[in-house]
Formats: structure tokens, sequence, C-alpha cells
């Protein structure tokens, strides 16, 4: 809650503590006294509320050093009851001025207990009175301490992830550009214009990346310009060998996904699968809404994994299993995500968390699907 709003939650608090306190004053004089100066009654409370309120405020802006010492609230409540002595000295001269007062003014004499005994018994009714202003201001304090701390801890935590995800941003660009230029060198010992050609395809993926600036996410329709340069440079080097379909939703392309997503799905195919063999591999490219979930795929139709190699999943955790496949896929003797895969899934976890996941699956009829899920909320 904003100061200002806070404060004026609390002032009106304040206020209508002693309008009570006026209302239940006017009752009992009302019926004990079976009076119509209603003026009396007002004037006693009023007359209390005044200089309390002009002592806690004294009190407030003197003690405000001590928010330091709320994590140990003894030493805290130690350092306000050195106020109290300034309620028992003041209270009574004001308060009680106030009423002779305004009583002269009417042409009437206010009439109280003796001195001595008056100042014991407000002295002991201003001491509970302080005391619960005390302990109500403790836990306001504490409170919004707490909310403080919370709110720090998540900022802390945010600035953490965008630390985290900008630097696996900067590891994933140059990983990217590595193995393209890998790519094109091949080509030049096999054929100088084909060479030339996807170097043409790769300045366009730059310059897709490079649209993409340091952005944790961007749109769907970017993210795929990105992968369609980049399948085409793969396509080029590996010629009649790849065939690539997409199917794509096109009522998501405006939904924000983490960037440099489908690249390294579509990296892991063709280092792991259409490199090693000879045949044709067919590749499908999917995004699609299923629920409240949108859904990129990258599926191929010869790849493999090592279901021996699956390490075993925490109790009853589906998000679990979805990691245990995932991994086994990092390490078996099909597919490797290598540093792809593993940016990736740690870029989701620091987006989404475990809303949304990354998982590696074969497929009923050979190859394997890699599907990435994310949050897509209506």
């Amino acid at each position: 809650m904003p100061a200002p709003r806070r404060h004026a939650v609390f002032v009106l608090a304040w206020i209508l503590f002693w309008a009570l306190m006026i209302l239940v004053a006017v009752q009992d004089y009302i019926r004990n006294e079976h009076g119509s100066a209603l003026w009396k009654p007002v004037l006693w409370e009023g007359s209390s509320a005044l200089v309390t309120t002009v002592l806690a405020l004294i009190q407030v802006r003197g003690s405000r050093a001590d928010d330091r010492l709320l994590g140990t609230p003894w030493r805290w409540f130690a350092r306000q009851a050195r106020w109290l002595p300034m309620y028992w000295i003041a209270f009574v001269p004001l308060a009680f001025g106030l009423r002779h007062g305004v009583y002269a003014l009417a042409g009437e004499v206010y009439h109280h207990d003796p001195p001595a005994r008056l100042f014991l018994y407000e002295s002991m009714k201003i001491s509970i009175f302080v005391g619960l202003f005390t302990v109500i201001r403790f836990g306001i304090k504490s409170w919004r301490a707490l909310l403080e701390a919370k709110l720090r801890a998540e900022q802390a935590n945010v600035l953490l992830a965008e630390a985290r995800l900008q630097r696996l941003g900067q590891q994933m660009q140059p990983h990217f550009l590595f193995n393209a230029l890998n790519t094109i060198s091949s080509l030049m010992h096999t054929d100088v214009d084909k060479a030339d050609a996807t170097l043409v395809q790769l300045s366009d993926v730059l310059r897709a990346a490079l649209a993409l600036g340091e952005r944790h996410q961007a749109p769907l329709r970017d993210e795929l310009a990105l992968a369609r340069g980049y399948a085409g440079v793969m396509a080029a080097r590996f010629g009649a060998r790849v065939e690539l379909e997409w199917h794509i939703d096109d009522a998501l392309l405006a939904r924000d996904v983490p960037a440099m997503t489908l690249q390294p799905l579509l990296e892991n195919v063709f280092k792991h699968t259409v490199e090693r063999r000879r045949g044709l591999t067919r590749i499908a490219v999917g995004a699609a809404r299923d629920g409240d979930a949108l859904v990129l795929s990258v599926e191929d139709d010869a790849g493999r994994l090592q279901p021996s190699a699956l390490p075993a999943p925490a109790h009853g955790e589906v998000g679990a299993q979805r990691e245990s496949v995932a991994a086994a896929a990092s390490i078996d003797g099909g597919y490797r995500g290598g540093i792809g895969l593993a940016n990736l899934r740690a870029r989701l976890q620091a987006l989404h968390g475990k809303e949304a996941s990354l998982t590696l699956a074969e497929r009923a009829g050979g190859g394997v699907r890699a599907e990435v899920r994310l949050p897509c909320a209506s």
C-alpha cells in the first residue's frame, strides 16, 4: 500500500476511535446527568483527543529512528517507554486546562478530583492508552517491514532472473553463430556457390537475431523468422536429405515466447539425426494452442531416444517426469541436448517456473518430438 494511502487509513481509524469515544461520553451524560448541555461531554473527550493526538504525533516523529530495532521487540518497546513521562506530565495540564478555559468562557466552573488523585488516575488511564497505541504501532510497523522485506526479496529475485537471462542470452548468440559458421565452412569445401548463398541466408538469420536484441521474449512471428532462417541455412547444407514442414496457427503470431526457443530444437534434429544418416529426414515445426498452453513443437521421423537411460522421476510429479525425459535426452546415445537444450530449459525455468516445460519423447511411428509448453491465458 502506498505511504499516503496507508497514512490516510491510520488517520481515519484514529478519527473513528475518538468519534466513538465522544459518542459514548454523550450517551453516558444523557443517561446519568439527564442534562441537555451536550457540549460538555464533547469537550471532555474532545480535549483528551486533541491533547493525545498532539502528544502521539510528537512520539511518532521522535521515535522514527527506532524502526531499526523492530527485529528486537524488547529494545523497541523499551525505547517507546521513555515517552510515558511526557504523557504523565503534559496530559493533565493541557487537557484539563482546555476544559477550564472553555467552562470559564461559558460562565461555568469545571469541577474535578483533587490534583494528586487526578494526576494518579489520569496517568494510569493514559498509560493504558499509550500501551495499546504502542502495541498497535508495533504490529503495523512489523507488518509493513515484513512486506517491504518480501518486496525487496522479490525485486532481488527479479534482478537475479534478469541477470541470469542476460547471461544465458549472451551465451546462446555466439553458440548459434558458431554452429552456423561451421555449416558454411563445411559447404566451402564442396560447393562454393552454395556456401555463398548460405552465407547470404546467414546474414538474414543474424539480422533476425539482432532484431530480438537483448529481449528475453519476442512475438512468435519474430521467433519464426529466426527459426526459418536457421532451417534454411541447414537445409542448404544437407540438400535433399531434409524436408521441412511448418504448421503454424496464425492466431498465435503476436504471442510472446522466449527468444530463441525453436532454433535449439531444430539444431538438435539437424545435429543428432540429419547429420548422422544418409536417408531423408522429415522435420515438422508446429505452433498451436492447447487449452491454456501455447505448444511449440519440432518433430522428426528418424531420431531416437534411449528409454533405458531415463533416470527415475520424482514420486508423482508430472513436471519431474518431463524433466527426466529431457535430462535423458541430453545424455543418451541418440539425442544430446548440449548447451542448446540446457540453455533453453534454464531460460524457461527463469521466465515461467513450473508453468513451462520442455519434453522430448519418441513418436509412435518413429522419430522424436520435442515440445515446449508455455502459459497462454485467454
